[in-house]
């Protein structure tokens, strides 16, 4: 994939994470999900989301002058 993509898909990601962390439409649906509370499989798949849009931030939206080293600098 295109890192000019990704960068965009990952800054997109964190608005919509935003919106999408408070489930107030499932706070009282008593259904169960893989045996567990819909409102906790929505969390948890909400994690696996965040976890995913955090590595995509780190990896193709890091600024690199973050990552110079000032005592590399001084040693040329």
């Amino acid at each position: 994939m295109n890192k000019g993509l990704l960068r965009v898909a990952a800054w997109t990601g964190l608005p919509l994470l935003y919106i999408l962390h408070n489930d107030f439409w499932l706070w009282d649906d008593p259904r169960m999900v893989l045996g567990l509370p819909v409102g906790l499989t929505y969390h948890a798949v909400f994690c696996v989301a965040a976890t995913v849009v955090m590595w995509l931030l780190v990896n193709y939206a890091w600024p690199a002058h973050l990552e110079v080293d000032p005592r590399d600098q001084e040693r040329r």
